[in-house]
């Protein structure tokens, strides 16, 4: 599998990105100095990723997530999928830099489209194993939005955006494949509405950036097909009230270590 793009985008101007290394250096990545840039959110959620020959990224941006967990599972192959050409271009390019470009491919296309008949070849239904998705978060018209049209982009959803993105992957998926998000805590009410008749068997860990503190995050892993009852797992600490990162944070964010709710 060869890294493809499905667009000609035009690629950024000189001093408009940056190149940044991520896990320790084991991943550099370009991306855009101003608009959305790869930060915590996309490395704990590659790290929540269990391994998958298949593996399908949906709003990939630059790569983060799905280049991170390639990085993490050497036998695996990955499709990103990113809407906005330029950021498209970027992830292939980081793929290339990071000699990941013999194992993914890189798609640049609208995520609701994907497994319809309008939609990309790439990735073809229901072959994944694995989904990965730091999907837009914020609903549109609850926060002001970004002036940076690429983090406006990334953060901004509509109502109804949640569910498609959880359609998508499930189109995207094999039978009993899993879908991996993160998303704040207060989404859970919509997110476990999409996946009524679509997923199940949710494994569910809050991410707290500190002891005592409310979770800001929340990592989800659930499975195609499945009716079974969500659980939580105990959650997942990031700082010391000193502010240094703990041990598991620190090897989530900085090393290769994977987060296993189940360990």
């Amino acid at each position: 599998m060869h890294c493809a793009m499905a667009a000609d985008p035009q690629p950024p101007a000189a001093g408009e990105t940056t190149f940044d290394p991520v896990l320790g250096g084991r991943l550099e990545l370009q991306q855009p100095v101003r608009g959305h840039r790869v930060g915590h959110d996309t490395l704990l959620l590659a790290a929540f990723a269990p391994a998958a020959e298949e593996a399908v990224d949906l709003g990939a941006g630059v790569g983060g997530a799905g280049l991170a967990f390639l990085v993490r599972h050497p036998q695996a192959r990955a499709t990103l999928v990113e809407i906005d050409p330029a950021l498209a271009a970027l992830a292939a390019a980081n793929a290339v830099r990071n000699g990941l470009s013999g194992r993914c491919r890189v798609v640049a296309a609208d995520v609701a489209t994907l497994g319809r008949r309008a939609g990309p070849a790439e990735p073809a239904p229901g072959v994944a194993g694995l989904v990965l998705t730091n999907p837009p978060f914020n609903l549109a018209g609850a926060h002001q939005p970004s002036p940076h049209g690429a983090r406006s982009r990334a953060h901004m959803a509509g109502p109804e955006l949640l569910e498609a993105w959880v359609k998508a992957a499930s189109r995207c998926l094999a039978p009993h494949g899993l879908l991996c998000m993160i998303l704040r805590p207060q989404d859970l009410g919509a997110l476990l509405a999409a996946f009524a008749g679509r997923f199940g068997a949710a494994e569910l860990l809050p991410v707290h950036p500190r002891a005592g503190a409310d979770a800001v995050r929340l990592l989800v892993r659930a499975v195609k097909g499945r009716r079974t009852a969500p659980v939580i797992r105990p959650g997942l600490i990031l700082a010391a009230a000193d502010g240094t990162p703990t041990p598991l944070a620190e090897a989530v964010l900085r090393g290769a270590g994977a987060l296993d709710p189940r360990d």
